[in-house]
């Protein structure tokens, strides 16, 4: 065996590690007894310890060295594990033991504070969550800005000052579409009315199926808060289910169902490989944002979803497709960034990363974060928030220690509307097929010219192979402006 071959069975094996640690965490999430959580802490504290060993072997620095890779793809996979390498080597295995035990452990004391409605019972955690990422940053950054450090993990590239400047060219749009749709005369209609949970369920199937979610390497779970895990052949997703509110659970499930199909349609060449995996949260959640918002809010599929509502629980209060249309897509301020609507959603994302970005540079002490989160909220939304479930305890990513996750949310919302405008170009029968509830041609576009390639480009660089031109905010506010313009007659 060559250098570079021995390098990427060794990889193998590492990987094949961490899709078990991944399953820890799906199952922790969904089946797991809550008396099992502190056993459950040392568990994925003990096999991140295996895996960090085997990302900081001396044997993977002298396989770089020396290894000579035959075509781009072996060099793609060798850039992959260089970076892996470099960063695992820079964090003492103490501390990458450590954060693994606290974020185990932190994530139901965060559940039950979140039903509780107590944050004092969180804060001491979280404290110590944060202290931990702070550390880490510091290992990582090499001088440079602590938040930059993390970031870097979910989306290679990209930079606090990027993010920021992404920001800046959004809000001043989205403020005054907001702004124009507040102060229209058209009130969409609200969907009221009970719809049971097992039939909210068996449409999240059809609605899974019908964005062509692979159920033979795949199942369907109910979360606390819904996510998508596994890459391969084994990727699951999971929902949640309000009676009163069906959008909840149809929404998340299509969302998540994006996010599963990307790693189902990766070449399957790559399996257990670092290409094997969609290569940054960033184009994550463009495929998550894309099959929820641009295509499955489009008026086609919901004129589609409408039928299969009324078949599945009877007339409902609103009273026709176009009505429908309306109220899936309906704007107003709330308190949740998941249910928020497409105008929103991206200022939720904004505040949250103001607050996280000053938590780790110090600027902001988890005490605090409750106030400065309830006094941005006022200020941003109008609102004053009524419950922590509805602050600062509503998501769960602080609690695990996903700390610069947060921008790549809309920066995937930006990629998802480069990729809408070149998928709509390209594939002009889109429309005629949501219609009938058949995403195919969009989703074989998606799989085609972006999902395969795993991890084999850099970020910006699979979507501007796949759009034709380098993303930018532009496309994204054109698509929301004409959406909202229609819907309100603006």
């Amino acid at each position: 065996m060559s250098t570079v071959d021995d390098l990427i069975a060794f990889q193998r094996e590492t990987e094949a590690l961490a899709q078990i640690a991944g399953r820890l965490e799906w199952d922790q999430e969904t089946m797991m007894p809550r008396g099992a959580a502190e056993q459950r802490g040392e568990e994925c504290a003990a096999l991140e310890g295996v895996l960090h060993a085997r990302r900081t072997d001396p044997r993977v620095g002298e396989w770089l060295d020396a290894a000579k890779p035959a075509d781009a793809v072996q060099a793609a996979q060798l850039r992959h594990i260089r970076r892996s390498h470099e960063r695992a080597v820079k964090i003492p295995a103490r501390l990458a033991q450590e954060i693994a035990r606290v974020t185990s452990v932190a994530q139901g004391i965060w559940a039950e504070a979140r039903a509780a409605e107590d944050p004092a019972k969180f804060l001491p955690t979280l404290a110590r969550v944060v202290a931990l990422r702070r550390e880490e940053a510091a290992a990582l950054c090499g001088g440079g800005a602590l938040y930059d450090a993390l970031l870097d993990d979910y989306e290679p590239g990209a930079t606090q000052a990027s993010i920021a400047a992404m920001f800046d060219g959004l809000r001043p749009r989205l403020v005054a579409l907001r702004e124009r749709i507040l102060g229209s005369e058209r009130t969409p209609d609200t969907l009221t009315g009970h719809f049971p949970k097992a039939q909210q369920l068996e449409l999240s199937r059809r609605l899974a199926s019908a964005f062509g979610y692979d159920w033979s390497r795949g199942r369907l779970d109910l979360a606390v808060h819904p996510f998508s895990s596994g890459s391969g052949h084994d990727v699951r997703i999971t929902t949640r289910v309000v009676e009163a509110e069906p959008f909840n659970c149809f929404y998340s499930t299509i969302h998540e169902v994006g996010h599963a199909c990307y790693e189902q349609g990766i070449d399957p060449a790559y399996l257990l490989t670092p290409l094997g995996q969609g290569v940054s949260m960033g184009v994550h959640e463009s495929q998550s944002r894309i099959y929820e918002n641009q295509l499955g809010r489009s008026r086609p599929f919901t004129g589609w979803l409408h039928g299969q509502m009324q078949d599945m629980f009877g007339p409902l209060s609103v009273a026709d497709a176009d009505a429908f249309h309306a109220t899936v897509n309906r704007v107003q301020p709330g308190f949740i960034r998941t249910e928020a609507d497409e105008v929103h959603y991206n200022l939720h994302v904004m505040l949250r990363f103001d607050l996280e970005r000053d938590l780790i540079s110090g600027a902001l002490e988890v005490q605090d974060l409750e106030e400065a989160w309830n006094a941005r909220f006022l200020k941003d939304f109008g609102q004053q928030v009524d419950r922590p479930s509805h602050g600062m305890l509503q998501d769960v990513h602080w609690s695990v220690g996903l700390f610069g996750y947060f921008p790549t949310y809309t920066l995937g919302n930006v990629y998802a509307g480069c990729l809408n405008k070149a998928l709509r170009a390209a594939v002009p029968e889109v429309d005629e097929n949501l219609s009938r509830g058949d995403a195919t041609p969009a989703t074989d576009w998606l799989r085609t010219q972006l999902q395969q390639h795993g991890g084999l480009y850099e970020p910006r660089e699979v979507v501007t192979r796949a759009c034709g031109f380098a993303p930018s905010e532009g496309p994204l506010l054109d698509y929301l402006e004409a959406k909202f313009a229609e819907i309100y007659a603006l």
